[in-house]
């Protein structure tokens, strides 16, 4: 608890609005890459409590688009539109993808992570799993040359992963930003120049 409260980036988060320290993760990694830029559609999954997705409506600005996805529910962001509901489910993806009517992705990001039980086998293959919903999602809705970051844990079932990202896009390549816990396992997988079906 003490490490939460002194920690650099959660007295930042406060300091700038944002709703959690996870927002500087993403800001790092943009930063470096340029992923997001105004006018662009969004779609942000797992995104509770909200803080990528503000960082997202920050810097698509009014002319973008961005939506947001989570099985909690979400305090209202301005710029953002909200589906509560569980990804791995029929009924909020429909949800999601009649929200787009069509339109392509520029970019889909991913900070999903299931809920931990200690069992290290069983967190990992959840985690792999919504890893592989996110980018399945990503390859039917983004456009052509568009762009998907999905956060990681290294472990079982990951270089088979790791694979099939490489076969979807033009570049991959790994992120762990600053503002990631030194100690923890996860790490972020960049997808640029989604190469289409």
């Amino acid at each position: 608890m003490r490490e939460h409260v002194n920690d650099h980036y959660v007295q930042q988060a406060k300091a700038r609005g944002f709703r959690s320290r996870a927002a500087f993760k993403l800001i790092q990694i943009d930063e470096k890459d340029r992923l997001i830029a105004p006018g662009m559609c969004v779609v942000d999954l797992g995104a509770a409590p909200g803080s990528w997705a503000q960082v997202l409506a920050q810097k698509v600005g009014a002319s973008g688009r961005v939506i947001a996805l989570d099985l909690l529910p979400i305090e209202p962001i301005t710029g953002v539109e909200l589906i509560q509901g569980d990804f791995r489910e029929d009924e909020p993806l429909s949800r999601l993808t009649s929200a787009l009517s069509g339109r392509k992705l520029d970019l889909v990001v991913s900070d999903m992570a299931p809920n931990i039980t200690g069992i290290a086998s069983g967190d990992q293959a959840r985690s792999m799993d919504l890893c592989e919903l996110a980018l399945e999602f990503a390859c039917q809705h983004l456009r052509a040359d568009g762009d998907f970051l999905v956060k990681v844990f290294q472990g079982g079932g990951y270089p088979e992963y790791l694979a099939r990202v490489r076969r979807a896009f033009r570049t991959v390549a790994s992120r762990k930003p600053d503002a990631s816990r030194g100690r923890s396992a996860e790490m972020y997988l960049l997808g640029k120049g989604y190469l289409g079906n």
